[in-house]
């Protein structure tokens, strides 16, 4: 069994890793009874831990928002990820934050043990950021969206599409996944009735916060990125096409293009791309280097052609 010291330090790590913990879980966990846990929980609070109680059946113990900020447990690799998203962060990406995040940085920096500050400073040492030109999000926006999402509670926002146009929404959200400098919000769009992705910078959250949902079973087999990635190479393209490939699926996936494949047969493969501009799709189908057939584009068709008639004209000339 745990001494007094250590098990109080545990119990903290418990209810800062989870909002709800019922007593006889947290007494499970620590191998006392609930009554230790009572009087552990009256210790926390006059350190200055804000704990809450609810009491019934369904009650619990919840680490809630104090006055002040009291000291944080991490283990050795929520020490380091912290440390580098604060390296991270204090590049930009996120409106105001670069001077706050080179401050609290230094604070953990301070009393990091040498085997982490070796580990983070080798991790920065060789990793290079390429600032894009991608627009930064409030603070406070992020933090919403994340409570909303932890909380699992519905979100009303407004939201701006890509075409200008204006919209209020009903979301349930799930994961905040950054890309290539810019935010994107994976969520249940209730009014929709359908998964949507969202542009951060382009949601302005609702308060208060909407009723609690149960958690659906996340798209593309649970990986949010590749749902993300998928979205945004193919929904927010002005011009979008459904190319036949004759190649298998394996090897035009090993091209690493970003582009959805979809195995036909053993020989053939359907890409399903988009992009603003028709001569590039029809460059880049070229580079891949494999005879194809444009399904669904008459427009990316045309300009298959006239590129063809080009090349012809100097093999002609020539």
């Amino acid at each position: 069994m745990l001494d007094t010291s250590a098990r109080l330090l545990k119990l903290l790590s418990l209810l800062q890793a989870h909002r709800d913990w019922p007593g006889p879980e947290l007494a499970t966990r620590l191998g006392v009874s609930t009554r230790t846990i009572r009087n552990d929980v009256e210790r926390l609070r006059s350190l200055g831990y804000p704990v809450h109680a609810t009491p019934g059946v369904a009650g619990g113990y919840r680490l809630g928002a104090g006055a002040a900020l009291p000291p944080l447990l991490l283990d050795d690799e929520e020490a380091v990820a912290v440390a580098v998203g604060l390296g991270r962060a204090a590049g930009g990406g996120v409106e105001g934050i670069e001077e706050t995040s080179v401050r609290a940085l230094a604070k953990l920096e301070q009393v990091l043990p040498a085997r982490l500050r070796r580990r983070v400073s080798t991790l920065n040492a060789y990793t290079v950021q390429i600032p894009g030109p991608a627009p930064s999000v409030p603070p406070e926006v992020l933090t919403a969206i994340a409570n909303a999402a932890r909380d699992r509670e519905r979100l009303r926002f407004d939201y701006s599409g890509h075409d200008g146009g204006q919209s209020v929404r009903d979301v349930e959200p799930y994961r905040l996944v950054h890309r290539r400098g810019r935010w994107y919000l994976v969520g249940y769009d209730v009014g929709r009735d359908g998964w949507r992705t969202f542009r951060v910078d382009r949601v302005s959250p609702r308060t208060p916060s909407g009723p609690r949902f149960t958690p659906r079973e996340l798209p593309a087999d649970g990986d949010v990125a590749a749902y993300v990635e998928k979205g945004v190479n193919t929904a927010m393209w002005r011009h979008r096409a459904t190319v036949l490939l004759h190649a298998p699926a394996e090897r035009i996936r090993a091209l690493r293009t970003g582009v959805e494949i979809e195995p036909v047969d053993d020989a053939t493969c359907l890409a399903r791309l988009g992009g603003d501009d028709l001569e590039g799709m029809a460059v880049w189908i070229g580079f891949l280097g494999v005879d194809f057939e444009v399904l669904d584009s008459p427009e990316l068709t045309e300009q298959v052609r006239l590129l063809a008639e080009r090349f012809h004209r100097a093999v002609s000339r020539r």
